[in-house]
């Protein structure tokens, strides 16, 4: 009877909802920074850009720090949590603890 059962856990269906990201681009001492709604997918997220820099709705500007002969391209899932953040002192500095 006990096989039968689920466990006393569920398990996360992946969500193909659209999510926030934000991306930047460094490319040969220009830099990008920008957000775009895809799913939580490599290629939606390629897509996503390439439609974007397809429009011209990207703003390159000129960069003192970036290699120019560097190209980078990063992106980040945008959580806007209302929890607050809690923090931790540690040897006097004071630091972002985990949630």
């Amino acid at each position: 009877m006990a096989a039968l059962k689920s466990p006393h856990f569920d398990y996360k269906v992946r969500n193909t909802t659209m999510k926030n990201f934000r991306v930047q681009i460094r490319y040969h001492g220009y830099y990008a920074d920008f957000t775009i709604m895809a799913e939580d997918n490599v290629t939606s997220i390629e897509n996503s850009i390439l439609d974007k820099l397809g429009k011209n709705e990207v703003l390159f500007e000129s960069d003192g720090f970036t290699n120019k002969k560097g190209k980078w391209i990063t992106y980040e899932e945008v959580i806007n949590d209302t929890r607050t953040v809690q923090t931790k002192e540690v040897l006097g500095v004071r630091l972002g603890a985990g949630v």
